[in-house]
């Protein structure tokens, strides 16, 4: 089964759940987010240092020293969309090792959160903690949620504070980033509406285009 069809199926079923606020939600990030304002194919990625799932910091220049890499940006393990997407990825991970290229995960989460998400998920690439949305800030890829989805989170029992050590109640925008080996963004997938996500597919026909 496709991710998006995956996705399709979930959307549906909380189509017939979720509260009126999930869908103004989606309707006021995609009014606000502009892509053009994101970092696009042909620039360089800024350097990071950031630190994994078990608090061992990994760097970009590491990543480039093995080659080109595939960053996936995700909102959080409290969100199932992201959920799902980390396991598409997951599931086609030998397809893009064969290919020479390393997968990572980046989320606002702090190491211990994304830990459990790993351990979830079962992931076997690097999932990374960037605190205060740094690095995806620097990449035009923050959001910040509308406080009338506050009283729903803490209704959900999603504690992003904890979860992600600020009260920031920002997220990144779900977001894709092919990198070559020289440092340079060769690809990117960025969709307002979180419902949305790169079929794997996609991603290994860019690193095929390489």
């Amino acid at each position: 089964m496709s991710l998006e069809s995956q996705l399709s199926a979930l959307a549906e079923h909380y189509s017939k759940i979720s509260p009126p606020e999930i869908g103004n939600a989606i309707r006021d990030i995609e009014a606000t987010f502009d892509s053009q304002q994101a970092i696009q194919p042909g620039d360089s990625l800024p350097e990071f240092s950031l630190s994994d799932a078990t608090g061992k910091t990994v760097s970009s220049s590491e990543l480039l020293a093995s080659g080109p890499f595939l960053i996936t940006f995700y909102r959080g393990g409290w969100c199932p969309y992201c959920n799902l997407a980390l396991g598409s990825l997951q599931a086609r991970l030998g397809d893009f090792k064969a290919r020479g290229v390393t997968l990572v995960g980046i989320s606002p989460e702090l190491p211990d959160t994304s830990l459990s998400v790993s351990e979830k998920n079962e992931l076997q690439f690097p999932v990374l903690s960037d605190p205060g949305n740094e690095l995806a800030r620097k990449l035009g890829l923050v959001w910040t949620m509308p406080g009338y989805l506050k009283p729903l989170f803490d209704e959900y029992g999603f504690d992003l504070k904890s979860w992600n050590g600020d009260d920031s109640f920002e997220v990144p925008i779900p977001a894709n980033l092919l990198v070559d080996g020289k440092g340079i963004v060769r690809n990117v997938y960025a969709n307002a509406d979180y419902r949305r996500r790169l079929e794997p597919a996609v991603a290994l026909a860019w690193i095929d285009a390489l």
